[in-house]
């Protein structure tokens, strides 16, 4: 788990991401270019490239917590979960539209957002203080996008944890809707989506997939990001990880997430030429 990159290798590949994002386009794996990297140096890179995105002008909103299913968890050999940040500008209306070509190779998935009215700050955070330090829940969508090239062309090499990691764990964007609710007021295990695209079900899932209850993933990220003297903040919104697998967003789809008695989520992924 320590870092082995040298501070010049952390600041390149962060540039490297940092303009990839701009430029709508996809650097080489750096799981290939560094056989050696660990996850540390992953977050390393991660914390450079956030620095990069904030000398730029935006703003940080939130926190993203990802692979937090066993499915997911075993698929890129990893036993926990991972987490990136939340910006300003990845924030779209619930009914909004995506812009043609602001993305590279969107996925979607479901969630629960947490938002905080009190900050929380490890070691030791457990369940119930995410469920008293949260104002409320809200059903989401988060969109998904890889700046690093998901399948090397050269060898077929898939992208690695290291990859997700460094790339802000493909943080792209979130749609907030639905009915908000107090965390005490619902059993959010029980929480259960159908998510469609153009109308036909594509995924449904229940909230208890994420680490067995999605206020688990809030308190391990508080917990994770101890040792950095990082605090989750009061007014965050905290994504906790989603309970579907992400699929993929074509130009034209409609997105719902029906969460039933928390109502529905949505957004429209712009045709190119509009």
């Amino acid at each position: 788990m320590s870092e082995t990159l040298g501070e010049s290798a952390v600041a390149d590949a962060a540039a490297r991401l940092h303009d990839a994002e701009k430029n709508r386009s996809t650097i080489g794996q750096l799981s290939l270019q560094y056989p050696a990297m660990t996850i540390e140096d992953a977050y390393a890179v991660q914390r450079a490239l956030v620095a990069l995105k904030i000398a730029d002008g935006r703003s940080v909103r939130g926190r993203k917590i990802g692979l937090t299913s066993k499915v997911m968890q075993r698929a890129v050999s990893i036993s926990e979960p991972d987490y990136g940040v939340l910006f300003d500008d990845m924030f779209f209306d619930d009914g909004g539209v995506v812009p043609a070509g602001r993305f590279i190779r969107p996925r979607v998935e479901v969630e629960l957002a947490f938002v905080l009215g009190e900050a929380l700050k490890g070691p030791g955070v457990t369940l119930y203080d995410v469920l008293r330090a949260s104002e409320y829940v809200t059903p989401a969508l988060e969109i998904l996008d890889a700046r690093v090239q998901m399948s090397d062309p050269a060898t077929g090499h898939l992208r690695t944890i290291v990859d997700t990691i460094a790339d802000n764990a493909a943080d792209a964007g979130i749609v907030l809707g639905g009915n908000v609710v107090r965390p005490l007021d619902v059993d959010l295990r029980w929480v259960g989506a159908l998510l469609l695209r153009n109308a036909s079900i594509e995924e449904s899932g229940l909230a208890a997939a994420v680490l067995n209850h999605p206020a688990n993933g809030v308190a391990w990220l508080a917990n994770r990001l101890a040792p950095h003297d990082v605090a989750l903040q009061a007014g965050e919104i905290i994504l906790a990880g989603s309970f579907t697998k992400p699929v993929f967003a074509e130009p034209g789809d409609t997105f719902v997430a029906d969460y039933g008695p928390l109502g529905t989520v949505s957004i429209y992924f712009e045709r190119e030429g509009r």
